[in-house]
């Protein structure tokens, strides 16, 4: 009797395991299907579904061919950073003498950022009965990256970099019908307004100076951020104003071999983790290259955290990245989407699976995605990445039989219109989740 039910048991299992398998046959044909219709036929498009538990590829399509990855760059950063940072980051290092106390910055992008809570490295400043000296890097690293468009210097996405950020280095313009001038957020900027009849209807900044141009008609409502040309000089007179004290610049080429250096922390990583990923943040992807090296090396240069991670962390991937900034900005960008799944599969083994999807934009719920497939209960986390003529996504996808698959989906150089692609790319992803 007993070998009867083992018998029975045993043909169930095949039969279901070849039922299974012609399932899963079914769906590699449906998805061949797709991913070569006509929506995706005059781009390029590449596209990886991995098994987390087999630990095995479902389908490839190109997933060893280069793609733009746009802002799937952060997915790069976002695993550096937890293998370097630790839980908080770190604001500034200093040191004190009898009468002053001298300070600089570690790349740390959530100072007087309204984008975060009360800061802690204020309230030092603030609460010093010392002379306050910012001391400048002695490391220079360009304030915009390599490869991005020069023309987007005005939008709020450019942000530049810097090794001691401040309000985000952006200022905010608001401007209502009852306005005379535009309110500027911090108060400095509004000395640099100036009245232009010949420009556009809206505030612009400048190429190269501080100077904002505005013609705004009298009936529109306006709430803009645009970043300002940072520098040493400017930083502390932004400091001055907000801590209402002098701050003075000196150089950081000091001998600091006999002094106690000492550090403030900011704000958990987490926060900053959550703000790149979910709002797709430029300037804290950029800022947080910054902090790796300044951690390694006591210099912030993008180079030199880039080359280090590369070494330290993705020598042994499917394909070389070619990874110029930590934002994805630039074009200059290349990665494959195997390449995305194996970094993916790494960031899931450094944290656990409910903190990590808090982490994530949600299909139907948070940031880039909460107009994706907003009538089903989250089932897909991932981190999309856009420029003109490209949108990619990449992340995790929670099936209705309880299976977890890791995706990449590239799609670069089409001329139709991205809400056209991304519809297609919904099709096919809601399909991966009712099937496997």
């Amino acid at each position: 009797m007993k070998s009867k039910i083992l018998h029975f048991f045993l043909l169930l299992a095949i039969i279901s395991s070849l039922f299974s398998c012609s399932s899963t046959q079914q769906l590699k044909k449906e998805l061949s299907r797709e991913l070569t219709s006509e929506i995706f036929n005059q781009s390029f498009t590449g596209f990886a579904l991995y098994d987390l538990e087999k630990k095995e590829f479902v389908i490839e399509q190109n997933s060893n061919k280069y793609f733009t990855p746009a802002s799937n760059t952060k997915l790069l950063t976002f695993y550096a950073s937890l293998k370097e940072l630790g839980d908080t980051i770190p604001g500034i290092r200093y040191y004190s003498t009898q009468d002053s106390l001298v300070f600089w910055g570690t790349g740390d992008p959530s100072f007087l950022n309204p984008k975060f809570s009360h800061s802690k490295v204020f309230d030092f400043l603030k609460n010093s009965s010392k002379k306050l000296y910012l001391a400048t890097s002695i490391g220079t690293n360009p304030s915009l990256g390599s490869g991005w468009a020069w023309d987007d210097y005005n939008d709020a996405y450019s942000a530049e970099r810097s090794q001691f950020p401040i309000y985000g280095n952006l200022v905010n313009f608001k401007w209502r019908s009852s306005d005379t001038l535009p309110i500027s957020s911090p108060p400095y900027f509004s000395e640099f307004l100036v009245k232009d009849m010949q420009a556009s209807n809206s505030i612009r900044r400048d190429v190269d100076s501080n100077t904002f141009k505005y013609n705004i008609p009298k009936n529109e409502i306006l709430d803009k951020n645009i970043p300002f040309k940072t520098s040493p000089e400017l930083s502390v007179k932004l400091l001055s104003d907000t801590l209402s004290k002098p701050v003075t610049v000196i150089s950081k080429n000091l001998k600091l071999t006999n002094k106690k250096t000492q550090t403030i922390y900011s704000v958990a990583s987490d926060s900053l983790y959550k703000e790149m990923l979910v709002e797709s943040d430029n300037f804290i992807a950029e800022q947080l290259l910054l902090l790796i090296s300044e951690k390694i090396s006591d210099s912030l240069n993008t180079n030199s955290a880039i080359d280090y991670i590369q070494s330290a962390y993705f020598n042994d991937l499917p394909d070389e990245i070619k990874w110029v900034d930590g934002s994805g900005l630039s074009r200059y960008n290349l990665i494959t989407p195997r390449t995305l799944i194996a970094i993916l599969e790494r960031i899931f083994k450094e944290v656990p699976k409910k903190q990590l999807f808090e982490l994530f934009p949600a299909n139907g719920k948070t940031g880039t995605l909460k107009n994706w497939d907003a009538s089903a209960e989250p089932y897909i986390y991932a981190k999309s990445g856009s420029l003109r003529n490209n949108y990619s996504l990449s992340g995790y996808l929670e099936t209705n039989s309880g299976k977890l698959m890791i995706f990449s989906f590239m799609n670069n150089n089409y001329v139709l219109p991205s809400s056209v692609i991304k519809k297609q790319m919904e099709k096919i992803l809601l399909e991966i989740r009712n099937s496997y």
